[in-house]
């Protein structure tokens, strides 16, 4: 995991620093294909089957961005786990008492944050799914069913659809600002 003049602390930093931009893209996916599905629910005439496959690319984008996501969190999962067991584990070498309950209290303000922070991202990730589950199920619907009535069912689920993926993007929003936070806290030590 590390590389000569490259600590798991800077792994560390990257990683968080790529999991943010990995959630800001799934926003702008999971925002572009409830646009696509609201012209869709403006549908007037024309060619519904390319209407039906701008939602798919819309959704198997942001199935792609989540699957980013989840990624990114797993390895910040990875490398957190060897910082802290290390960072735990070279307490012991230290020979002034001082330094060392000064090291630790860092450590565990730092787990504090870590925690705070991955939690968030956790809570955010979970709200992914039934967003994806739903975009995939309309899509699947409109695809089997190409014609103006299937317009009209997906309707209905719209609205539902529109606030729970309102909600997921709040949920990344505060995974982000949370990963700003352990960022800044990271940087300051």
């Amino acid at each position: 995991m590390e590389q000569v003049g490259y600590h798991k602390r800077d792994i560390m930093v990257d990683r968080v620093e790529d999991a943010k931009e990995s959630q800001q893209d799934a926003q702008e996916e999971f925002t572009s294909a409830l646009e696509a599905l609201s012209a869709l629910t403006n549908f007037d005439g024309g060619e519904l089957e390319s209407v039906y496959n701008n939602i798919n690319d819309k959704y198997e984008d942001s199935e792609k961005a989540a699957q980013e996501v989840r990624d990114r969190i797993a390895a910040i999962e990875d490398v957190s786990d060897a910082l802290f067991d290390e960072w735990q584990g070279e307490l012991d070498l230290y020979t002034s008492a001082k330094l060392r309950r000064s090291s630790e209290q860092k450590l565990r303000e730092t787990k504090a944050s870590y925690k705070t922070m991955l939690s968030a991202m956790k809570r955010a990730e979970d709200k992914m799914t039934p967003v994806l589950n739903t975009l995939r199920d309309n899509t699947l619907y409109l695809k089997h069913n190409l014609n103006a009535s299937a317009i009209g069912s997906l309707k209905g689920e719209f609205s539902s659809l529109e606030k729970d993926i309102q909600y997921a993007i709040k949920q990344m929003n505060a995974a982000i600002a949370e990963s700003d936070k352990f960022l800044q806290q990271l940087n300051q030590k």
